[in-house]
């Protein structure tokens, strides 16, 4: 009997892609094509974009995403201009101030020191290509994901690190068509187990020019997860410019050593 369901869920997937609809519920957004989640299934070879380790047990792989991080640096060095004139101008002058006019300051201070503390977070501690694991021995997948507020700078920001099984883990391709971001995304939709039911998602790599290095990364990572051989040369081997005095990328020592180990 399970078998006869398995055949008709295959069945069921097939129709589904002859159809061009979305497999899973619900659909992620600009959804465009659902890819096969069997490394046999694959329409291309398998084929890295970036790599930072790959050995026969875990795999991890950097997803950055494009960001003009130069201008983010001119436009902090802009706006501290403004606000160190105003606050010399507030210690230096012999004036006594009454209470009005320190309100005409302290706001215009408090709007430009929020603007530079999150224009200063964001450059020196969200991390760059935020990567993902893929633990074949495991069959786990774990997720470095940062959570920034989007306009709260004075609110904590901080990483979380997602562990999934890889079962559960299947992909949807997405077209963007923005003038600074166009390209072809790929997301990891997570569902219940034995279900298309959606209960979570991650960016598996952020948009790319070719659709060809949209699928023949998600055929490496289904090869490599079911044991198959893999190239292990990415094609693209630079490190997007960016710069920061530490390292932003930290695992915690346990899952940090869980996932980059074989089980007992």
């Amino acid at each position: 009997m399970g078998k006869i369901k398995r055949r008709q869920q295959k069945q069921r997937e097939r129709d589904l892609r002859r159809q061009n609809l979305p497999r899973l519920f619900p659909p992620v957004d600009n959804w465009d094509e659902d890819l096969p989640d069997s490394a046999e299934e694959q329409c291309y070879p398998p084929q890295l974009i970036r790599v930072n380790k790959i050995n026969d047990i875990w795999m991890e792989i950097p997803r950055f995403k494009y960001v003009m991080w130069s201008a983010i640096w001119l436009v902090a060095f802009i706006i501290m201009i403004p606000l160190f004139m105003i606050v010399v101008f507030i210690f230096t002058q012999t004036v006594v101030l009454n209470f009005s006019l320190l309100l005409v300051f302290f706001l215009p201070v408090i709007f430009l020191l929020s603007i530079l503390l999150f224009l200063l977070k964001s450059l020196l501690f969200y991390p760059r290509g935020a990567p993902i694991r893929f633990n074949c021995k495991r069959q786990k997948v774990y997720v470095y994901e940062y959570h920034r507020s989007s306009w709260n700078p004075w609110q904590r920001w901080h990483a979380e690190i997602k562990v999934f099984n890889w079962a559960d883990i299947h992909a949807e391709r997405v077209l963007m068509a923005g003038h600074a971001d166009w390209g072809h995304r790929v997301y990891c939709s997570v569902c219940k187990p034995g279900t298309f039911e959606v209960v979570d998602r991650f960016v598996l790599t952020w948009s790319v020019g070719s659709i060809f290095d949209a699928y023949g990364l998600w055929s490496h990572c289904c090869h490599y997860m079911e044991a198959k051989p893999v190239p292990t040369a990415p094609l693209l081997t630079d490190v997007p410019w960016s710069w920061t005095p530490f390292n932003t990328v930290r695992w915690p020592h346990d899952l940090d050593k869980e996932s980059t180990t074989a089980a007992d």
